[in-house]
């Protein structure tokens, strides 16, 4: 007897999922059953192409134009699931953006956009997602956040910030929603080549840091978008109920190693 896919009839939402890691979490979430609500800000046509493919999948999906970084527009998108879908399984907060400059040359209307659109709005789209989740007797929230969290990056003071409260918010929201059967993790990946890749610097000008990259990699290879959605379904599985609050790293084990001594 064929079992039902994992996700049948399931509601998610990823926040930037028109493209990259987004997209591929949006459709690995529809290949397996659910009905997905695609959020974009600027590019609308990468989003309504993922749109058409979830839906000749046979599921149903919601593009919705939204600014995260806006508090209206979050709470626009969250009102718009609600009267589509009526309630939510899965929350995936996946859209960042930041201005990639070194501290001393960081701005506060930088520093300002990465923290609106990369960390404020999984608080507060929590506090939208919850009450739709408790229609459907619980649900899961999954934050992607960034080696940058805790390791200095290139240029990316304000966006490392960022993603250190992002995960911050993620055991907190993980302790606060336990009660209520809301599941709430992170994934952190590794490289992984998508378009944001080459907002930095360092990569459009040297191509062999991607080479190298591979070279310091135990698993042979980089991190692929759908790498990163596998671990993002899982977290939103029964089989990951006990992992609660935590920062899942993706990388093919590059950042175990210590430099200069591995």
């Amino acid at each position: 007897m064929k079992s039902d896919p994992p996700f049948q009839n399931k509601i998610a939402l990823v926040t930037g999922s028109g493209r990259g890691i987004g997209r591929a979490i949006a459709l690995h979430f529809a290949q397996h059953g659910a009905n997905v609500v695609i959020n974009f800000f600027r590019n609308r046509e990468p989003a309504e192409e993922t749109a058409a493919q979830v839906e000749a999948l046979g599921r149903r999906a919601l593009v919705v134009k939204a600014n995260l970084g806006d508090l209206d527009d979050l709470n626009r998108l969250f009102d718009e699931t609600e009267q589509v879908f009526g309630g939510l399984d899965i929350f995936v907060h996946n859209a960042a953006s930041g201005f990639n400059r070194p501290a001393m040359e960081q701005r506060p209307k930088g520093w300002d956009w990465s923290m609106n659109i990369n960390a404020r709005p999984l608080l507060f789209g929590a506090q939208r997602a919850v009450p739709l989740m408790q229609k459907r007797s619980g649900g899961y929230i999954v934050a992607i956040t960034s080696p940058g969290s805790t390791r200095v990056l290139p240029d990316y003071v304000s966006v490392g910030a960022s993603k250190a409260a992002l995960e911050a918010v993620t055991r907190y929201l993980a302790f606060e929603l336990a009660e209520q059967n809301i599941v709430v993790n992170a994934v952190s990946p590794g490289i992984v080549i998508t378009d944001a890749l080459q907002h930095f610097d360092a990569v459009k000008e040297n191509v062999d840091i991607v080479e190298r990259a591979v070279s310091l990699t135990p698993a042979g290879r980089l991190v692929t978008a759908e790498d990163v959605a596998e671990v993002v379904a899982f977290l939103c599985s029964p089989a990951a109920e006990m992992i609660r609050g935590q920062i899942i790293v993706v990388d093919g084990g590059y950042t175990l190693p210590v430099p200069g001594v591995a």
